[in-house]
Formats: C-alpha cells, sequence, structure tokens
C-alpha cells in the first residue's frame, strides 16, 4: 500500500515539473514578446502599453487557444486549404463557410473581447498554416498563411511580432493598425495566430 502511495505520489510531482516547465516556456515567450513590443520602432508608446496590457493576454485565451488546436488537429491540406479560400475571395453572396467563421465558438470569444475592448474593432484568428479560424468581421480572404501578419506572428511555431502600418480605415472613420501575435497552448506550443484591428485614436 506504501508503495502505491510512493508511486502515485512520484507521478502527481512528475506532472506538476511537467506543468511548470510548460508555463515556464509560455511565460518566457510571452515576456520575449513584451520586448518585442518595447523595441518597436513603429507602433506608439500608448499603442504599446495597450497592447501589453490587453492583447498579450489574449495569447493564452483558452477558447482561442483551444480553437485553433482543434483546426491545427485536423491536418487540412495546404492545397485544400487554398481551394477554399479561392472560393472565399471569388464568392458574390454569403457562403456557409463565411457565417460558420463568423459565428463559431472562437469568433464568439474575439466579438466578446471586441465588445469589452472598443479599440479592438476588428480581430481573426489563424491556425498553424494561416487559415481562418473564427473572425467578428468577415475577411477578404481565407487563407493568411502567405502574408507577413501570419508569418511573423506564427513565426515557423517559435511566435513572434507583427505590426502594420497605421492607415486611415473609411469604415471605421479613424486610424487603424493591425497587431498580430502569436496563440500558445498550455504546454508552450504556438498553435495558430491571432490579428487585431486597433483603432489607435481610441487609445
Amino acid at each position: 500500500m506504501r508503495g502505491m502511495w510512493m508511486k502515485a505520489g512520484f507521478v502527481l510531482a512528475l506532472v506538476a515539473s511537467w506543468t511548470a516547465a510548460a508555463d515556464a516556456t509560455r511565460d518566457a515567450l510571452v515576456k520575449r514578446l513584451a520586448q518585442e513590443v518595447d523595441a518597436n520602432q513603429v507602433l506608439a508608446d500608448k499603442t504599446k502599453a495597450f497592447i501589453k496590457a490587453k492583447l498579450l493576454p489574449q495569447c493564452s485565451n483558452p477558447v482561442l487557444v483551444a480553437e485553433a488546436a482543434a483546426q491545427d488537429a485536423k491536418k487540412v491540406s495546404l492545397a485544400e486549404i487554398k481551394r477554399i479560400d479561392a472560393e472565399w475571395i471569388a464568392a458574390e453572396d454569403e457562403l456557409p463557410i463565411h457565417k460558420e467563421k463568423t459565428s463559431n465558438v472562437c469568433a464568439k470569444e474575439i466579438a466578446k473581447f471586441a465588445t469589452a475592448t472598443p479599440a479592438v474593432i476588428e480581430a481573426f484568428a489563424m491556425d498553424d498554416q494561416g487559415a481562418n479560424v473564427g473572425q467578428n468581421a468577415l475577411t477578404s480572404d481565407y487563407w493568411q498563411g502567405d502574408e507577413p501578419k501570419w508569418e511573423n506572428s506564427f513565426n515557423q511555431g517559435k511566435g513572434g511580432l507583427d505590426v502594420g502600418k497605421a492607415e486611415f480605415d473609411k469604415s471605421a472613420n479613424a486610424q487603424l493598425q493591425q497587431v498580430s501575435l502569436p496563440l500558445v497552448g498550455p504546454d508552450g506550443k504556438v498553435v495558430g495566430a491571432i490579428t487585431f484591428g486597433v483603432v489607435v485614436d481610441k487609445l
């Protein structure tokens, strides 16, 4: 009996050790991202503060991470992703996939965050190939895998920061800047990325 308790204690200690190591990996990545934000020459100071306070915590949002990881697990081929992308871009009317990507669990979580964070008017999550997972406003394309916003934020699974140029957005009637960050699982693994459209005038 004593041996069983000792074995169980060893297993629990091992699990705790693995959990601590994973947390440390994730924390180290978030810390590096914060340093990249501080070092960025494009971002204004108020935008840097906003990213660190509001956007970086979303990198480990459990709903967004779980939804991106679930899509990763489907192992959809890049050829199929590009086929969907071509249909998405060419569509003149709403497609079923348009509705799905703006109403699924991921989309609802993004919409909740955007509602609570007025400076974010749009956001969309991507999987480990740059395919759309969910969004609160319909994007012009489905696949972002060939664009800097995904390439730099996913960063070959290492995670990184991508900052777009602040530009005037007619629909928002304001200066809009895209900020992209990785989505990081509880084990420290980068499972996807997320892009936020930030209205810098609201900061």
